[in-house]
């Protein structure tokens, strides 16, 4: 039985009725045993009255002896109560059964997860954790090689994809963007004039449509993803450019009810990313500090009441972070997890990559967020497009940056294909690529079996697939 993600249902219909559980790890799992790990779950009270709840989770088996946490909580009628805590992973190396069990009186609901920790000497895993699926990409000057073959895959393309990324074990799917309005902070007129951006997908708030042949493909990203026990973060945005005003905030909420009553259903949904990029001095101003820091307080607040476990995401660049250290601590309070990229290539008169990457790490440590990489899958040619980077260039930057929970790329679209993919947008060079991912990875999967059997004392099987050039 699969267990990856599984709801155990005890007790009468009635008292199913009455309440329900969900859990959830933030990252999510294989993780290594170098992390402290966030475990959340939340218990919706079904009822018209306020109820209490011991609220527990065990590894491995519902036994004292496997107890992880344990709390007393009241959830209010008809609303939803988060427990998280933080948990280390050191020593406990294999794959393990989460639970979270509920119990009030009569009523019990649990939830079952299953989590692999890897032995690592680092934080990282030294792979590709998952990429960004951008569905069509913003600058057709960097998409020229690729661009007009993405806009014509239909909603079964994009499922594909999904499977090529699972094949290669890239099981984080960040949607670039679900809205197109290339406009810029500070630059335009959307209070005013009203927001004009065109959708990806059926939205009833705005009526314009992207010119793309998929009816929706993000049902179809999601609903292939359920099947492959994927995770999936819903983008918010793009309202404008670097944009985090409070008629963003507004727009962002909006946005965020609809996708949730959208797609809120699918199990592969696990967080919410926000489109509006952001550089690492954070604006260097002092207005867009407050706005950025207040942007997030109410938005991650805003997501909490819908979705209580879901992280929220930012994915900022790495360069001039020392200029705004103080305005991070406190967005950091408010912002689940950062995913910042460009530490291969830091501006002249900026700190090092490795020293942006122990900075961001030592705020993310201090203020309870999480520090996951956005690696660069591409490398910029004379003519300003995105060509897929060499796999040295990869390989070098996940043995460098290893301190990273997990480590994403921009993007799979038009930089990586299976060779059995039906359509492959990018050509042969993003074929090649994929191949010597799938080759690195399956050595690097060697390598993790040995130490684990090492550690643990017991046997991990590393089982060879057949070539990916089949």
């Amino acid at each position: 039985m699969d267990l990856t993600h599984k709801k155990l249902s005890l007790g009468t219909e009635h008292q199913l009725k009455t309440a329900s559980v969900d859990l959830m790890f933030v990252p999510p799992s294989p993780v290594t045993d170098k992390i402290k790990l966030d475990i959340r779950g939340a218990v919706t009270n079904h009822s018209n009255e306020t109820m209490k709840f011991e609220v527990c989770f065990y590894l491995g088996k519902q036994e004292e002896s496997c107890l992880l946490h344990r709390e007393n909580i009241s959830v209010a009628a008809k609303s939803i109560t988060e427990v998280c805590f933080h948990w280390p992973t050191k020593g406990s190396v294999g794959c393990h059964l989460v639970f979270f069990v509920a119990t009030s009186g009569s009523i019990k609901s649990c939830e079952t997860r299953t989590l692999e920790i890897i032995a690592s000497d680092v934080p990282s895993s030294r792979r590709i954790s998952g990429a960004w699926l951008g569905l069509l990409h913003w600058c057709e000057k960097e998409g020229r090689l690729w661009n007009e073959n993405i806009r014509q895959l239909t909603d079964e393309h994009w499922a594909e994809m999904v499977r090529e990324m699972h094949e290669i074990k890239m099981d984080i799917i960040v949607i670039q963007e679900l809205f197109r309005n290339q406009m810029y902070y500070g630059k335009h007129t959307i209070e005013g004039d009203g927001y004009h951006g065109k959708a990806f997908y059926p939205s009833r708030l705005y009526h314009g449509r992207m010119p793309i042949t998929a009816k929706n493909p993000v049902e179809a990203i999601l609903t292939e993803a359920d099947k492959h026990n994927m995770n999936v973060f819903l983008p918010v945005g793009l309202y404008a450019w670097f944009d985090f005003t409070k008629g963003s905030l507004e727009w962002h909420k909006q946005v965020a009810d609809e996708l949730h009553e959208l797609y809120g259903h699918h199990k592969s949904f696990y967080g919410w990313y926000v489109s509006e990029e952001v550089y690492g001095d954070l604006g260097n101003d002092p207005r867009s500090w407050c706005e950025i820091v207040e942007f997030f307080h109410e938005f991650q607040a805003h997501c909490r009441r819908l979705a209580p476990c879901k992280p929220v995401m930012l994915a900022p660049n790495c360069h001039f972070v020392p200029r705004a250290v103080e305005s991070w601590r406190k967005l950091l309070k408010h912002c689940d997890i950062i995913c910042p990229f460009g530490f291969h290539r830091m501006p002249a008169g900026d700190i090092s990559g490795t020293e942006a990457a122990e900075l961001m790490q030592k705020l993310c440590e201090d203020a309870g967020a999480h520090l996951w990489m956005d690696m660069e899958m591409f490398s910029f040619e004379e003519d300003n497009a995105l060509y897929p980077r060499s796999i040295s260039g990869i390989i070098g930057d996940l043995c460098k940056f290893t301190n990273f929970e997990h480590i994403l790329c921009y993007q799979f679209p038009g930089l990586m294909n299976a060779p059995w993919a039906t359509e492959k947008p990018g050509g042969e060079a993003t074929v090649k690529l994929y191949t010597d991912y799938y080759n690195f990875l399956k050595s690097r999967e060697r390598k993790v079996a040995e130490i684990m059997s090492k550690q643990s004392g017991k046997r991990y099987l590393y089982a060879d697939n057949q070539n990916v050039t089949r």
